[in-house]
């Protein structure tokens, strides 16, 4: 892997967000080599990097896989109360780590990546990345109007929230979010009357999980790793 900018080094191997990364270094708590590190320098596989005394891993490969998430699985490593977790489908890569979440009841495609940089700006609100649900409801499918008002908004217990994009759908809606908050999709249709049944994620930015089976992963193509990038900046 050719040199990096040491800010970009840090949010690459999952150290802290680039910004964060500045701020370590004018802090003085990065040093390259044993000397004290400054703001722009580059760094290689050569050479070793530390922060606050523990050495950091020059990253690997940029990867992100996508998953088709089956319900009954948990978005977490390790958690003594799940049964099943998202991991237990993936292969053993260190520092991968789960884009956001889909809740245990929840189905569809979920995104992981070992770039810290990446993974932050993907889920940070500031990027609003673009999220596509295909929904079921206890009541069927929704009325123009029910999608009218989830567009215009609904106050959730931690703040409005509000759709960007609502269609209906045979027994429900695809709808489309700008930000990821837990639970958010089912939130917002309980607090309209519309209790979901079942939810499927469909799209995260410009990756669509089209007829991935449930429980199987796949690696991003490199055309869709360059449309991931360009969706938050890191072309």
């Amino acid at each position: 892997m050719k040199p990096l900018r040491l800010q970009a080094f840090l949010a690459r191997a999952g150290v802290a967000s680039r910004r964060k990364a500045e701020a370590l270094i004018l802090e003085g708590l990065v040093r390259v080599n044993g000397e004290v590190a400054h703001l722009g320098q580059r760094v290689g596989p050569e050479d070793v990097v530390e922060v606050a005394g523990k050495r950091v891993e020059f990253p690997k490969e940029r990867l992100v896989l996508a998953l088709h998430k089956p319900k009954g699985y948990t978005t977490t490593r390790s958690d003594p109360h799940a049964e099943k977790t998202v991991y237990q489908l993936l292969p053993e890569i260190p520092g991968l780590q789960a884009v956001g979440r889909l809740d245990r009841d929840s189905e569809g495609l979920l995104l992981f990546t070992n770039d810290g940089e990446l993974l932050f700006r993907l889920t940070h609100p500031r990027h609003g990345v673009r999220k596509v649900y295909r929904v079921w409801t206890e009541r069927g499918t929704l009325p123009p109007e029910v999608c009218r008002r989830l567009l215009s908004g609904v106050v959730l217990e931690d703040g409005p929230a509000r759709a960007l994009a609502c269609q209906p759908a045979p027994g429900g809606a695809i709808l489309t979010l700008g930000e990821g908050r837990k639970r958010e999709v089912r939130r917002m249709l309980k607090a309209v009357g519309y209790p979901v049944k079942r939810l499927l994620r469909l799209q995260v930015g410009p990756i669509r999980l089209g007829d991935m089976p449930p429980g199987k992963w796949r690696r991003l193509s490199e055309a869709e790793l360059r449309a991931l990038l360009r969706e938050v900046g890191l072309e």
